[in-house]
């Protein structure tokens, strides 16, 4: 009975250390390490050179695969091993791997160099911020090139394993993958020329934005949020500086920070905005009641900073890259409406998507109800705000724009809730006052107060001109 209790003394003091020594690594590795782990994954997924890395490991999978399946054929006598093994037509089979490993490697050249081509065209002929997050973290290029990178790797080992007699299964393998590789290129080549293409980009930043925009606001909304008045907070007790390198705020540990708070029995307040620019020792964190007493490593720890703006967490940076597409092509050095127009197509459909949402207010509780964390975030009129103000304004001499953009609020207000309505009158009204501004004959301006989801050709919302230009006649005379 005795020995019993030594050994559950024993047992007991080990399960202590390891709890501890388990709450000693989650601290030092996990929690404060989130924002490295975050890091790491966006650049994972942005890095192109980590693909022929991954390419080396599946090559070697691939080759140790087909020899285990070449012995068990011979083991099953399914085969024997003149007829799976060997092959006598050396010649041959040198001959095709070397076309093989030749076409690969200029598989390879061709597709980084086109690549480099079309960021260039894609910064300059629409935005800069499309690299990021359209071209580089594109899975099907990244995937092409993992597999010629597999097929080069693959037939340069089979080529290097001949003498007089080659494995005829790693010959084989090496012929389908070198098929499957010209296929691939030039699937990647008709695939190229349609992703370089205006309306393929915008929808691409579209479908993002739309990811983005569910995951940051999960639920939906039809009728306008009731908010209790904010509540008046004391002076902080503390406030934590960003100790870090000058960068855009990408992303913050949310579930962290509440858990932190309400560990301490305080208040959280995260002072600056996702996508706002943060600079050296500018307050990062304000800290209410017991919040004081966190560590200030674990505050910062939670918050992810880098040189640009992510859409992780960002639910108006796919506005933002739309909107630059758009005014860059109503600059005059590209003056080319046409892709204004499409990229205010998306900038519908983002709109909607944010009004049917439920836009959460600044405080977030924890599952108490009590107040533990104050993050800002966009509000209905930032968005909307964000969509039109800058289009209207380098957009307002071009006839297809304001049509399109007359089309997009009056289309918001049919299929939004009500409460969205009000910042959608005011932009119909600025609306009114710029091309009452830039259109002085009577004809034109009678155009350009028709909406029209086309810009300028479609069918909606069109009328005789005779009968918007005596509309138009009316109220100019009063």
């Amino acid at each position: 009975m005795k020995q019993q209790t030594l050994w559950t003394r024993a047992l007991t003091r080990i399960r202590k250390g390891s709890s501890e020594a388990w709450s000693i690594f989650k601290y030092e590795f996990i929690e404060l390490n989130w924002y490295r782990w975050y890091a790491l994954k966006s650049y994972v997924m942005s890095a192109l050179w980590i693909v022929p890395f991954v390419a080396v490991v599946i090559e070697m999978v691939l080759v140790r695969l087909s020899a285990a399946v070449g012995d068990w054929l011979v083991a099953s006598g399914t085969m024997s091993p003149a007829t799976v093994l060997v092959v006598s037509a050396t010649a041959g089979v040198r001959s095709m791997l070397e076309t093989t490993i030749t076409a690969s490697m200029s598989f390879l050249v061709f597709t980084f160099g086109s690549l480099l081509v079309a960021i260039q065209v894609a910064g300059g002929q629409y935005t800069p911020r499309v690299i990021a997050t359209i071209f580089l973290r594109d899975n099907v290029v990244r995937s092409c090139v993992g597999l010629f990178v597999v097929t080069l790797l693959f037939a340069m080992r089979t080529l290097r394993q001949m003498d007089e007699t080659v494995h005829q299964l790693n010959a084989f393998l090496s012929a389908c993958l070198g098929l499957l590789s010209i296929v691939t290129f030039l699937f990647l080549i008709d695939y190229a020329a349609r992703m370089l293409r205006p309306v393929s980009i915008v929808a691409r930043v579209g479908e993002s934005g739309l990811a983005v925009i569910r995951s940051v606001y999960p639920e939906q909304s039809s009728h306008p949020r009731t908010h209790e008045p904010s509540r008046k907070l004391p002076p902080p007790d503390r406030i934590v500086v960003h100790a870090g390198a000058s960068g855009s705020v990408l992303a913050v540990n949310l579930k962290a920070l509440v858990a932190q708070a309400r560990y301490s029995g305080g208040i959280i307040e995260f002072v600056p905005q996702i996508g706002d620019f943060l600079a050296a020792d500018e307050p990062l964190f304000r800290l209410y009641g017991g919040a004081g007493s966190i560590d200030e490593r674990k505050l910062r720890a939670e918050v992810a900073t880098g040189t640009e703006r992510t859409m992780e967490q960002d639910p108006t940076f796919a506005l933002r890259i739309l909107v630059d597409i758009a005014i860059k092509a109503l600059s005059a050095a590209i003056n080319d409406p046409t892709t204004a127009v499409l990229a205010i197509d998306q900038l519908q459909r983002l709109l909607r998507r944010v009004g049917l949402q439920d836009l959460r207010g600044d405080e977030i509780c924890d599952k108490a109800g009590e107040l533990r964390l104050i993050l800002r975030t966009p509000n209905w009129e930032d968005f909307v705000h964000l969509a039109c103000t800058e289009i209207r304004h380098c957009g307002a001499g071009s006839i297809q724009v304001v049509r399109r953009m007359r089309s997009l609020l009056e289309n918001l207000m049919l299929t939004l809730p009500p409460h969205r309505h009000a910042e959608l009158h005011q932009q119909l009204t600025l609306l009114d006052r710029s091309v009452d501004e830039h259109y002085r004959f009577p004809e034109d301006l009678a155009l350009a107060r028709i909406a029209d989801s086309q810009g300028l050709g479609g069918g909606l919302g069109v009328q005789p001109v005779s009968d918007a230009q005596t509309a138009v006649g009316e109220k100019l005379e009063k």
